[in-house]
């Protein structure tokens, strides 16, 4: 295994030319005007997969865009490892926030990234944590290095719900049968301080809409006697926390686990700088929901955040009118045991209850997914951990994150199998922001940890069959 060093000093160059031509393809899955853009992404990694020593691969057609479905079979005796990621990537907006454009990838160098970072988007999330795989399997089909089967589903609308996903995974369970999930679709604490991601929150995703007369009106001749549905719109958005930051929607909480107080105090033995934090995002202080420490609130703890608000005139100058219409997009994270589909009810129901007579509202919802803990006990995360500890020279921390894959828990629904998340950017990466980027030493070190999560996997596997 120590080839691998002088493997990718060998190929550094290309590693990184090769992950750069992926990121200047504008694979914006939400905006059908980058339909091409998205299909010519799907032919990237197709050939990518092929090139890296995958003895067949597919492209799956579904009712949205395709899935790449490739694999290396050496062993049906032997573990398989089914790898997931996405090549679909966040629209770019604001475009004037970007430094460099974001579908023309730069290396720069930064105070956190000395090596320099890859400036695009999708560079982090998830193009790039999903071609370090690719090149961690070049590295093991071109070495003799792979010790166990391996497959790959890559997909083209995680970041708009992943439903061609929810419809292809259970026609093809037999196709997909495996005995780990592997995903970098996450981060870690710091470059000094590895962590595995074992818990995701859940998601619902809704747009609202506030009527309230049949057209715009002039605010002077109408103002004062008919209501506004932004006034009214902002009103009812506020009152869903009260002065404590709890959501007011009933029944919201009725689900979600208290953390045991031990639990707690494992979870904040993690590094964590209040001051660093507020400093990285240029904010005075924190906010949130009362009695949880920050690290709490975006990890274990539900949120409703407010994610667009539109309505009226907002082109230059003034025109002075009341807005038919005001709408907003608002998505809720969500913790284990929460059911999105249930929250996305109970929104819906709160939301239209507390609208006055004078407006109608409607609810449209637009995607979700349930939250996911994984266990540390088991071989998948010990291999994990051991393969960290290999090239970081230090055990990870485990840890919670804030973020969502709503198809991790369809996973273990549908294929029974338990899934290790093993993510190599950082919380400063800027993933779904202007001048998103990706650590270059974070790329190369991705590359050169994942064979080691194969090798101990595969070990620890056959030693479980061996003693049973």
């Amino acid at each position: 295994m120590s080839a691998i060093n002088s493997y990718i000093k060998n190929n550094k160059q290309r590693f990184l030319d090769e992950l750069i031509d992926l990121l200047k393809i504008p694979s914006i899955s939400a905006d059908k005007a980058y339909k091409k853009d998205v299909l010519n992404t799907a032919d990237f990694v197709l050939e990518s997969l092929k090139k890296a020593g995958c003895d067949h691969v597919e492209m799956c057609e579904t009712p949205g865009y395709p899935i790449i479905y490739g694999e290396k079979i050496i062993d049906k005796n032997l573990p398989t490892v089914l790898v997931y990621g996405h090549y679909d990537v966040q629209p770019a907006d604001p475009i004037d926030l970007w430094h460099s454009p974001p579908f023309e990838p730069v290396i720069k160098k930064t105070s956190i990234h000395p090596e320099g970072a890859i400036f695009a988007r999708g560079s982090c999330d998830d193009k790039g944590q999903m071609y370090m795989h690719v090149k961690a399997l070049e590295y093991m089909t071109s070495t003799g290095n792979l010790p166990c089967n391996v497959k790959f589903m890559i997909e083209g609308e995680e970041e708009i719900g992943s439903e061609s996903l929810a419809w292809f995974v259970p026609r093809n369970k037999e196709k997909l049968a495996n005995d780990v999930i592997l995903i970098s679709d996450t981060g870690m604490i710091a470059n000094d301080i590895p962590s595995i991601t074992t818990g995701l929150r859940g998601l619902s995703y809704v747009e609202v809409e506030v009527t309230g007369p049949n057209r715009d009106l002039h605010s002077g001749l109408y103002g004062g006697a008919v209501a506004n549905p932004i006034n009214i719109l902002t009103k009812m958005i506020a009152s869903l926390h009260d002065e404590n930051n709890h959501i007011t929607i009933p029944g919201f909480y009725d689900k979600v686990e208290d953390l045991s107080s031990e639990e707690r105090a494992e979870m904040a033995k993690a590094p964590f700088s209040l001051e660093d934090y507020k400093k990285s995002i240029a904010i005075g202080d924190v906010y949130g929901e009362k009695g949880y420490s920050t690290n709490e609130r975006n990890s274990i703890r539900p949120t409703l955040d407010v994610n667009g608000i539109w309505g009226g005139y907002i082109g230059e100058g003034a025109k002075t009118v009341i807005a038919s219409k005001a709408f907003a997009k608002i998505s809720m994270r969500l913790v284990p045991n929460q059911d999105w589909r249930e929250i996305t009810q109970l929104f819906k129901k709160h939301f239209e209850s507390i609208a006055p007579n004078a407006v109608t509202v409607n609810v449209t919802p637009h995607h979700g997914g349930q939250g996911y803990v994984t266990p540390i006990d088991n071989i998948a995360y010990k291999a994990a951990s051991k393969a960290y500890k290999a090239t970081f020279g230090k055990t990870p921390i485990p840890q919670r994150s804030g973020g969502s894959i709503p198809i991790v828990s369809l996973f273990e629904q549908e294929l029974k199998s338990k899934t290790i998340l093993m993510g190599f950017g950082l919380n400063s990466d800027a993933i779904h922001s202007p001048n998103e980027h990706f650590g270059v030493w974070n790329y190369l070190k991705g590359i050169e940890t994942i064979p080691y999560f194969y090798k101990y996997f595969t070990d620890l596997s056959l030693n479980k069959k061996e003693t049973l």
